[in-house]
């Protein structure tokens, strides 16, 4: 019960290729690659959001006069 030989890889590589398919195997890599890459994206946007918010909570309290107000907002159902 040692490590694997490359023989064991192969078979159960081909016993994955028999079950699924190389066309779901092609599936899934492309969608595995995308949501890599969609992650990298999002974190390279989260970043530079989060800099755009200190800026703007910068301005905000540089001005100690400015009127705070809020908004209320009555939720309306669909019926």
């Amino acid at each position: 019960m040692g490590t694997f030989s490359i023989w064991h890889w192969l078979v159960v590589l081909v016993i994955v290729l028999l079950v699924f398919g190389t066309k779901k195997l092609k599936n899934l890599g492309s969608d595995l690659g995308g949501a890599v890459k969609g992650f990298k994206d999002g974190m390279k946007d989260g970043g530079s959001s989060d800099a755009e918010s200190q800026v703007t909570a910068q301005v905000g309290q540089d001005k100690p006069n400015a009127e705070k107000s809020t908004i209320d907002v009555e939720a309306k159902t669909k019926s």
